[in-house]
């Protein structure tokens, strides 16, 4: 099985050795640059199968690298932060960030949260070296095509449509739309959604489902995703 391959833009040297280091250590091949043009060009001439993005970079932050990136792919991105409660973290993922961990961290904290995002997405190197969806996740028991006013959403062909048109959706947000449709009407906490989606089996940081809630909704509809404030969020049927 190939390695699964690693983007990591970080401008500190010691930092981007050291992780690099413990990166590779444990299985995983590694391009580690220091700015965020150098980052975007190692993105597209390798194609990784998850980005590890640093706010502060030089050139091209990691923000506006993220959006970039977002632009061309769907794979998964994480951001890093030296500040919990930095705007920058809201603005990662604003930007299309999957999740993000916070500075400075443990190495085999950051592989974990590696691991998590992989093994929710059901990535494997495909043969063109990028990360390809698996079908690991659970459709429910007929799988078909769900409905929800203008809303259809295809639970085997993971594909969404409104009014008949196709909408792109981010491996994270077609995970939480599915959460949503397999339980429409019914109330689901952020915790739950940590859980389901970011599997996450301690509590995280509720920031990463808002904002994912926010990108879903300007997609499918703002008034699709109810919020029932002190609750979480439920799918209008």
């Amino acid at each position: 099985m190939a390695e699964t391959h690693v983007l990591f833009v970080e401008d500190d040297d010691v930092i981007r050795e050291a992780t690099q280091l413990a990166l590779e250590r444990v299985g995983f091949a590694v391009t580690a640059m220091p700015d965020g043009l150098s980052g975007l060009e190692a993105f597209r001439a390798h194609r990784p199968d998850i980005a590890l993005l640093d706010v502060m970079v030089p050139g091209l932050d990691g923000v506006s690298l993220c959006r970039r990136i977002r632009d061309e792919s769907t794979v998964p991105v994480i951001m890093l932060s030296a500040r919990a409660d930095s705007i920058d973290v809201v603005l990662g993922l604003e930007a299309g960030a999957d999740d993000y961990v916070t500075k400075p961290f443990d190495g085999a904290v950051l592989v974990a949260r590696i691991r998590a995002v992989l093994r929710r997405f059901g990535h494997a190197a495909g043969a063109d070296g990028r990360a390809v969806a698996g079908t690991d996740l659970d459709t429910g028991p007929e799988g078909g095509v769900l409905a929800f006013g203008d809303l259809e959403i295809d639970t085997e062909g993971m594909e969404v449509r409104k009014r008949g048109e196709q909408v792109a959706l981010t491996p994270t947000e077609m995970r939480l739309l599915l959460e949503f449709s397999s339980a429409p009407g019914t109330v689901l906490s952020r915790d739950k959604l940590l859980e389901r989606v970011w599997d996450y089996g301690w509590g995280g940081d509720t920031r990463v489902v808002d904002v994912h809630v926010q990108r879903l909704r300007t997609k499918i509809g703002q008034d699709r995703i109810e919020t029932v404030r002190g609750f979480g969020y439920k799918l209008r049927a």
